[in-house]
C-alpha cells in the first residue's frame, strides 16, 4: 500500500543505524507505525516489535500480520475464509451497504472513489468478517487476519492517484480489476504487540530502541485515508464535503502544526523510556534541522548524537519529483 512518508526505501538505513550505533538492542518500539512497513522489516529480523499507531485502520494491519506468528486455522468455516469472500453474492444492492451508498455512483450518491460492484463487495466482505467474529466463528487472529487482507486489497481499486484525500473525475484503468483477497504474509518470529493509541501512552514503555516517524508537514494523515479508517471500523460515521470525509478532530497530531511541533518532539525524546531514539524525519518539515537537533542534545548523551542524511524522492502522488534539497534524515541519539 503506498503510504504517505512510507520508510520502504530507507529500511536498510534504519537497519545499518541500528547496528552501528547501538548494543546488545532486542527489542524495538515503532511509535508511528503507519503501513506497518518498519514493523514488519524488524520484525523479521529478530526483534521484539512493539508497533503503535492512532489510527484503526493501521492498527488493524499490524494486528492482522505482523501480530500473530503463524495463519491462523480457520477450522470452525470448513472452507478458506479467503476464497468464500472472494466469491461473496453481491447482487442487490441495499440500503446497508455503506461505502456503496456514498462512495460509489448511485441516485444518492456522485464520489467515484469504487466501481459498483467493488464497493459493494467492500460491503459484504467486510460485513461477513464480522458476523464470523461475533459468532465467534473465528477468533481476534482470524478476524485481524481478514481485516489486514481487506484493507490491503482496497487501494488497489480505489479511483485515487495516491491517498484518499480525492477521487479522480474519471476511472482509472485499476478500478475495472475485480477486489481480490490474498493471503497475508505471516512472518515466524518474535512476537509483536500492536497497539491503537495516542504516542503519550507508549512512551512508558520500556524497550531497548524508540523509532519514530511523526509527521513532517501539516497533511494530516486521517483525511487522506478516511476510507480507510471507515472501512476498517465500518462504523457508518457521519461525513461530510465532497470527498465524505468523517470527523477527525480527537485524531489530529501536534506534529503537522508549527505552533505544537517543538513541544511534541521535546515530549517525545525526553519521556520515552528506552535507551536510544531514532527519528526519521527530513530538512522540510515544520520544525528545523538546527532544532530538532538540539532537542535530541538536550535529552539525550550529546556526544552521541548522529544525523544521518540521504538523497530522496519528494511525495507526490504518482508524479515523481527528484528536485534537489529533499533530504531524508536519521536523527540517532542514546539516552543519559
Amino acid at each position: 500500500m503506498r503510504y504517505i512518508g512510507g520508510k520502504t526505501l530507507l529500511l536498510d538505513n534504519i537497519q545499518n543505524t541500528i547496528n552501528e550505533y547501538t548494543k546488545n538492542a532486542k527489542s524495538i518500539i515503532d511509535i508511528f507505525a503507519g503501513s506497518g512497513t518498519v514493523s514488519n522489516f524488524l520484525k523479521k529480523q529478530g526483534y521484539h516489535v512493539i508497533s503503535n499507531d492512532l489510527l484503526y485502520f493501521s492498527y488493524a494491519i499490524s494486528r492482522g500480520t505482523i501480530g500473530i506468528n503463524q495463519t491462523p486455522v480457520f477450522d470452525r468455516l470448513n472452507e478458506n475464509p479467503i476464497q468464500l469472500l472472494n466469491e461473496i453474492d453481491i447482487s442487490i444492492p441495499g440500503s446497508t451497504d455503506y461505502i456503496y451508498q456514498n462512495y460509489s455512483p448511485n441516485k444518492h450518491c456522485e464520489r467515484m472513489y469504487f466501481q459498483n460492484e467493488n464497493a459493494l463487495r467492500i460491503d459484504r466482505i467486510r460485513k461477513q468478517i464480522e458476523e464470523w467474529k461475533i459468532t465467534g466463528k473465528i477468533n481476534y487472529d482470524g478476524y485481524y487476519y481478514l481485516l489486514s487482507s481487506l484493507l490491503l486489497a482496497v487501494p488497489y481499486v480505489a479511483n485515487i492517484t495516491g491517498t484518499f484525500g480525492a477521487y479522480l473525475k474519471y476511472w482509472d484503468k485499476r478500478t475495472y480489476n475485480k477486489l481480490t483477497l490474498e493471503a497475508p504474509e505471516i512472518t515466524p518470529a518474535k512476537e509483536c504487540d500492536c497497539y491503537c493509541g495516542d504516542y503519550t501512552e507508549l512512551l512508558p514503555t520500556q524497550a531497548d530502541i524508540l523509532y519514530a516517524d511523526p509527521p513532517y508537514n501539516s497533511r494530516e494523515y486521517l483525511p487522506n485515508y478516511h476510507l480507510m479508517e471507515t472501512i476498517a471500523r465500518y462504523d457508518s460515521p457521519v461525513i461530510k464535503g465532497v470527498t465524505g470525509i468523517r470527523e477527525y478532530e480527537n485524531q489530529k497530531s501536534p506534529f503537522c502544526k508549527k505552533a505544537t511541533v517543538h513541544d511534541a518532539f521535546v515530549k517525545l525524546v525526553r519521556d520515552a523510556n528506552t535507551r536510544y531514539i531514532i527519528i526519521s524525519y527530513n530538512n522540510e518539515g515544520l520544525i528545523s534541522t538546527e532544532e530538532l537537533s538540539d532537542i535530541c542534545r538536550t535529552y539525550g548523551k550529546p556526544k552521541s548524537f548522529k544525523l544521518i542524511e540521504m538523497d530522496y524522492r519528494r511525495y507526490k502522488n504518482k508524479i515523481p519529483n527528484n528536485k534537489a534539497g529533499l533530504k531524508e534524515q536519521l536523527y540517532f541519539v542514546e539516552r543519559g
